[in-house]
């Protein structure tokens, strides 16, 4: 059974000095505190496991999620590439949990790493094919909802959580999630398509009972009110959480882009909010969104959308 780093004991190594001595799967501390004196984000603390079990792992001084991952695999000697993506607080694959521009300081960090390859034939019957995609902010492209009663549904080997590594034999494992999610909705109807997926490592389950009355539960862990919040360009910085009427416009612009572009992505969906703050019209935010996430070429539909969705979290409108 892969227990990764819980096999090999070394007592100050220097690949394991970020180790907490702890058991495999042991339940978290309960919460991850700044350092004594940490005046910047950079210095924080956080604690994460391997969600298919390790002991717990310390990781501190990244400012983005690439550099998450480069931290999370330097603790526990592994490559990041091979990290898909961090749940916070589950070992689950629970994308209500998925870990994305913001994380409380008090969170527990999961990282589910590349387990199985599988590949499937999908014959494209229907125009939807049902799939949502996003990424883990580092080149990662994964599935993160799969539309009930949909051709994709009705296709058992395929789960939510599984990394899309080429389509039709190419390579699609650098690119971001806009752009696997135009590829599939490009795909001809009527042709079969072959896609190569990649599931998380599953073996949390069976060392689970070590720890048997001790088990890491929601009610342990609370999410402070301040989060670190990580960007894709700067540096990350300690805010207050999303005032309630954020949330709200974070939650309708993510579902928007699923509408529109097939993809879910809360770091941008909260970017955008943020680009639309201080905005008084849909000219000025328009200009805003292009300076920030040109690159993504919104249609002047959506950005009004867009707009409209963040109007009404404001006169609240929205539930």
């Amino acid at each position: 059974m892969p227990l990764g780093l819980g096999n090999k004991k070394k007592s100050k190594a220097k690949d394991t000095s970020r180790l907490v001595d702890s058991e495999a799967a042991a339940p978290p501390p309960a919460a991850a505190a700044a350092p004594a004196g940490a005046g910047s984000a950079s210095r924080l603390q956080f604690h994460a496991q391997l969600a298919h079990g390790s002991p717990t792992g310390r990781v501190e001084g990244f400012g983005s999620a690439r550099e998450l991952y480069t931290k999370v695999a330097e603790a526990f000697g592994i490559a990041p590439a091979e990290i898909m993506f961090c749940t916070l607080n589950t070992h689950k694959v629970d994308m209500d949990k998925l870990l994305g521009a913001q994380i409380g300081l008090e969170d527990f960090i999961f990282a589910h790493i590349k387990g199985k390859r599988k590949e499937v034939e999908v014959l494209k019957s229907d125009d939807m094919l049902g799939l949502t995609v996003t990424d883990n902010g580092a080149g990662c492209a994964f599935i993160k909802r799969i539309k009930e009663g949909s051709l994709m549904d009705q296709i058992k080997m395929i789960c939510v959580g599984d990394h899309i590594e080429s389509i039709n034999g190419k390579d699609v494992s650098d690119c971001r999630h806009y752009e696997v999610a135009k590829m599939l909705k490009d795909l001809e109807k009527g042709q079969v398509f072959k896609l190569q997926l990649i599931e998380p490592r599953k073996a949390f389950e069976e060392i689970e009972p070590r720890s048997t009355g001790r088990a890491l539960t929601e009610a342990k862990i609370s999410r402070g009110r301040e989060t670190l919040r990580l960007r894709t360009k700067g540096p990350a910085t300690v805010e207050e959480m999303p005032s309630e009427v954020e949330e709200k416009a974070i939650k309708k612009v993510d579902e928007l882009l699923e509408t529109y572009m097939g993809i879910r992505d809360i770091e941008l969906a909260a970017t955008m909010v943020e680009a639309g703050r201080d905005k008084k019209n849909p000219d000025e935010f328009a200009v805003a969104l292009d300076e920030t996430l040109g690159d993504f070429a919104f249609p002047d539909e959506f950005v009004f959308d867009v707009w409209g969705a963040i109007g009404d979290a404001k006169q609240g409108r929205l539930e």
